[in-house]
């Protein structure tokens, strides 16, 4: 008897352990192994709703739709309350054309809660599917009754074009289009939309007024060459699967932005589970993979993507950024330049070989990347403010300050209250002694727009100590390293700071502190004649 109390100790302490690792592997989005680790807890508990939710969740994550269905239903046998569980039930339903199924499951869940919305809007898409679309609008209409209309409008008009009613599609996503007129998915939409009914001056004006902005994407720019062709580009949802793939990857991505990274991956893969062909969301999957560090998983998503397809020089672009991410940047950089010479108007790889060439100090070339950047982009765009900045960082690490200060004033002409522009131009004259007043009205504005960037607080109280402002100084100092400890840059100067302030030990502290956290060498050379002889005007930080 005592062998048998043994041997359920160590079942019941392999269940744990497995359940444990998984949440550790969900949580780093290692979806794989959290698939495999929660199924073999739930394989040791089958009872145990906890157990069995974690499972289907991992398996829907891992993008194992079909197994998550098959563990989603035995969930409900024991837990019949499971919102998600039915959501992810109605799902594969909703897959298979079953819709009448899929509107039984979904009926069951309230409005009141998040998944409870999601499942109405399912719900509406399956009565799309059978049909039945005036019981789907009299649906999304009590759902906007809650607060939720702006929000549903641009899956109304998805849902009357599919239902063939033009008319109402067009008000619908002028009214979505009105709303984020920058948002590429509306912009495509409603481009096609009316472009499909032969409004194709009407198409163009709602694309040519997202380029005004400086904005591109490739769905957009595929149908704009249509309608350009005269050519109708055909509706968006074909189908009431690719609808509700829609509805699932706008869901998907905004869980994202809120940090809720699992279900947000559970999302996005019910959406490509329901369109296969939705290489956007592949792309978003793949994006949140990257957010996570998972870099390899997020390059299968990526390598997948068919050759034909509009996003797959994006895929290109990121496989690229991840090699560079796991250490092959020699790499990263063979592909970018392969993609450039093959296709020099594509902005994003131009984009993304500048910052990479920056990044492996090769500042000249990183220079005529931008360059390229901003003669594809014409450098006058509200956007363009990131080239110019990018720029003038590249120019500045190569030693041509004018050039660099001339793209830092160009950029905060196209947006004049940007940070990090405001930041650097303002530390680099601090740094240079000049403009010194100017300087720190600059740097005091990029702190009120971020005052939790250590580097932006690092730069006031710099300037605070070049216009000999001592005690501001290393009170604004002493907030920076508390916002960036083990920074050798900031310590460095709160040690001087320190010193001209008469607190001569704190100060070889934070000497101390910078050369044992410099990892690149310059700090550390910089402070050592500073631990033996104090603070000199020879030594003293430039």
């Amino acid at each position: 008897m005592q062998n048998g109390l043994d041997m359920l100790s160590l079942a019941r302490i392999s269940v744990t352990g497995a359940y444990m690792a998984g949440q550790q592997a969900l949580q780093d989005l290692r979806t794989e192994e959290a698939a495999r680790y929660f199924n073999r807890a739930a394989q040791g508990d089958w009872s145990n709703p906890i157990m069995v939710e974690r499972a289907f969740i991992a398996f829907a994550a891992d993008g194992q739709i079909g197994q998550a269905a098959a563990t989603a239903k035995h969930l409900l046998d024991i837990d019949p309350q499971n919102q998600l569980a039915e959501l992810v039930v109605a799902t594969e339903a909703l897959k298979e054309r079953r819709y009448g199924a899929a509107d039984k499951l979904l009926g069951t869940i309230g409005q009141d809660s998040f998944t409870g919305i999601t499942a109405s809007i399912l719900r509406a898409w399956a009565l799309v599917g059978a049909n039945r679309k005036p019981e789907a609008d009299a649906l999304l209409d009590k759902l906007g009754n809650t607060g939720l209309e702006d929000f549903l409008v641009f899956h109304r008009a998805l849902m009357a074009e599919t239902a063939g009613d033009t008319q109402l599609a067009i008000r619908l996503a002028r009214q979505a289009f009105e709303a984020e007129p920058y948002v590429a998915r509306i912009v495509e939409v409603y481009a096609r939309i009316l472009a499909n009914a032969g409004r194709f001056e009407d198409a163009k004006a709602v694309i040519a007024e997202f380029e005004a902005q400086g904005l591109t994407h490739p769905v957009v720019t595929i149908v704009k060459h249509q309608i350009e062709a005269g050519q109708r580009p055909g509706i968006f949802a074909a189908n009431v699967q690719i609808g509700a793939a829609e509805m699932f990857h706008g869901i998907g991505v905004a869980l994202s932005r809120d940090g809720s990274l699992d279900l947000a991956l559970v999302f996005l893969r019910m959406g490509l589970y329901l369109d296969p062909n939705a290489d956007v969301i592949a792309l978003a999957i793949g994006q949140l993979l990257d957010n996570s560090n998972q870099h390899t998983a997020a390059n299968s998503i990526y390598e997948a993507i068919p050759a034909t397809s509009a996003m797959k020089p994006t895929a290109v672009v990121r496989v690229a950024q991840n090699l560079d991410a796991t250490g092959d940047r020699k790499e990263a950089l063979r592909r970018l330049n392969n993609i450039v010479a093959a296709q020099p108007e594509d902005l994003d790889a131009v984009s993304v070989l500048g910052d990479l060439l920056r990044y492996d100090e090769q500042y000249t070339k990183a220079a005529e990347a931008y360059t390229k950047a901003l003669e594809l982009t014409g450098g006058t765009n509200p956007a363009d403010w990131r080239f110019y900045y990018v720029r003038g960082i590249a120019y500045e690490r190569a030693k041509e300050w004018p050039k660099a200060e001339a793209d830092f004033q160009e950029a905060l002409k196209l947006n004049p209250d940007q940070p990090q522009v405001l930041n650097y131009l303002g530390y680099s004259w601090i740094d240079q002694d000049m403009n010194l007043q100017p300087a720190l009205e600059m740097i005091e504005k990029a702190v009120a727009a971020q005052p939790q960037d250590g580097y932006i607080v690092d730069s006031l109280g710099w300037a605070f100590y070049k216009l000999g402002r001592i005690d501001e100084a290393v009170k604004t100092l002493e907030r920076a390293v508390l916002l960036r400890p083990n920074d050798a840059e900031i310590n460095d100067h709160l040690g001087d700071a320190y010193w001209k302030a008469g607190r001569k030990l704190e100060a070889r502290f934070q000497w101390n502190v910078a050369s044992s956290v410099d990892q690149e060498g310059n700090v550390k050379e910089r402070v050592a004649s500073k631990l033996v002889d104090g603070l000199t005007d020879q030594n003293a930080t430039e």
